[in-house]
């Protein structure tokens, strides 16, 4: 039979604000606050892929909202605009 010891963290000094902060999230998402805690490290330190076409897709979706077409000749003439 195989036994695995989890390793356990302590943590001290939380600041209240941030205390409430996992309190909330961990009702929201129907967890323990340490469960919580766990999500929220996961999160953090486990790599995700970028998915470069969605980032394009994004950029493209908030160009078409502005309005403006930068080219490189528009972007050259801004620049030197105002320079002696």
């Amino acid at each position: 039979m195989v036994v695995l010891i989890m390793p356990t963290i302590t943590l001290k000094n939380i600041p209240n604000d941030l205390y409430q902060k996992l309190k909330m999230r961990a009702r929201l998402h129907r967890r323990s606050i340490n469960s919580e805690i766990l999500y929220c490290l996961e999160q953090l330190l486990t790599p995700h892929p970028i998915d470069e076409s969605e980032i394009l897709t994004d950029a493209r979706k908030m160009r078409k909202k502005t309005g403006i077409s930068l080219t490189d000749r528009t972007l050259q003439s801004l620049k030197n605009d105002g320079r002696p």
